[in-house]
């Protein structure tokens, strides 16, 4: 039984917007890191045209495949495809891993001006990163982010027969839970951070520095939820003796987030209302990188939570900030369209002075938008002066 088939049996709301998009004349692209059900989603997505769609015409080519081996050179590529058009039916291109042909991109522009094919591709993180699409594709491009599972994912993978704290231990990458054991789930998530590191990283940018990566790579997921300092990272990797200047460090941790595997959210002065130059927060795309890496040592729920209610909020379609206001700190801004939410995090509060510091904070925001405050209450949700105290791990599931 592979990750794959399984994975298949459980419907991500991502079918939903690709289904929403057919017809639409984008170059729809999948991304989100290596090994996050891409390929799956793909597979998904043509077996709904199949079934819903009679003059379906379906040109697929997955280069994970030897069978597509002849098609890695781009004209053979293009040549393939043209072969298969049916002028009588709805022509759909779905090419898996599309940037193992190089020069791809000549492809998929050509098949996008001809106006004949609705085109869905997917591809690994860093090669089809979205700063590169805007000028990899002259058409428009429409970004599908694809992120390992949520909580409320796993809950409906296990059939409810799942807690939190198996998820904050364990995560979401979806090819690990079809393992058992632990052991064998975080060896599994090793060998993706391994292949992401020297596959995704080394291999785009042509980088030797195998040892400052991982190091790098360590001390941040070390440091999850943390505000992060270039030089604090300098000195700290000096003392194991990795001389690295703060122009490296700044080039390496940004191909770590190109490649998916951090979040980079900036700071925003509530007040001043604009963004702060220093000391950024990153977030891992799943928690379970940082067990499977740097053991479960020093287990800190508090920001271990907030990793996991930054990527559910991005998840979400939320765009967020790290707010400051005076000298405290909000967890959260949370911004779509219209809506702003600010969010505090914390694993428990029924400690009186834990809980107004976790309020004071959202008690000096003098605007009118909900503030949130999320926390293991284990009970339903009340309120505080205007803030709503709501259980952690019932607003995962919502």
């Amino acid at each position: 039984m592979s990750g794959g088939d399984d994975m298949k049996l459980l419907e991500r709301d991502y079918l939903q917007k690709m289904i929403s998009l057919i017809g639409t004349p984008d170059i729809k692209v999948i991304t989100g890191i290596r090994r996050s059900g891409k390929s799956c989603l793909l597979l998904q997505f043509m077996e709904y045209i199949k079934q819903n769609d009679q003059d379906a015409n379906i040109i697929y080519i997955d280069f994970n495949s030897l069978n597509s081996e002849p098609y890695l050179e781009y004209h053979a590529l293009n040549n393939y495809v043209e072969s298969l058009y049916d002028y009588q039916k709805n022509n759909y291109v779905c090419i898996d891993e599309v940037q193992m042909c190089d020069q791809f991109e000549k492809v998929i522009n050509s098949l996008h001006s001809s106006m004949k094919y609705d085109i869905y591709i997917t591809g690994s993180n860093a090669f089809l990163l979205s700063s590169d699409l805007a000028t990899l594709f002259t058409g428009r491009t429409y970004e599908i982010e694809i992120f390992p599972f949520s909580y409320k994912e796993c809950m409906k993978y296990y059939a409810n027969n799942y807690s939190l704290n198996q998820y904050v231990l364990e995560g979401g990458m979806p090819g690990s839970l079809v393992y058992a054991e632990r052991n064998d789930k975080y060896k599994y998530i090793r060998d993706v951070f391994e292949t992401l590191i020297i596959r995704d990283i080394m291999t785009k940018y042509t980088t030797r520095n195998k040892v400052i990566i991982h190091d790098l790579a360590y001390f941040m997921m070390d440091n999850i939820s943390s505000l992060t300092s270039i030089n604090n990272i300098s000195k700290t990797l000096a003392k194991s003796n990795l001389k690295i200047t703060d122009k490296t460090i700044k080039l390496y941790m940004k191909y770590l987030s190109d490649a998916f595997l951090f979040y980079r959210i900036r700071r925003y002065d509530i007040k001043g209302k604009k963004y702060l130059a220093t000391n950024d927060k990153y977030y891992l795309v799943d928690h379970s990188f940082r067990y499977a890496n740097i053991g479960i040592r020093n287990m800190d729920y508090g920001r271990v939570y907030e990793n996991i209610v930054a990527i559910e909020l991005l998840r979400r379609g939320y765009e967020i900030y790290v707010g400051k206001l005076y000298k405290k700190e909000i967890d959260f801004v949370a911004l779509k369209q219209n809506e702003k939410i600010y969010f505090q995090v914390s694993d428990d509060i029924s400690n009186e002075k834990t809980f107004e510091r976790e309020v004071s904070s959202l008690l000096k925001i003098h605007d009118a938008y909900p503030k949130i405050l999320l926390a293991n209450t284990h009970h339903d949700e009340y309120q505080y002066e205007g803030i709503k105290i709501i259980d952690l791990e019932k607003w995962l599931r919502l």
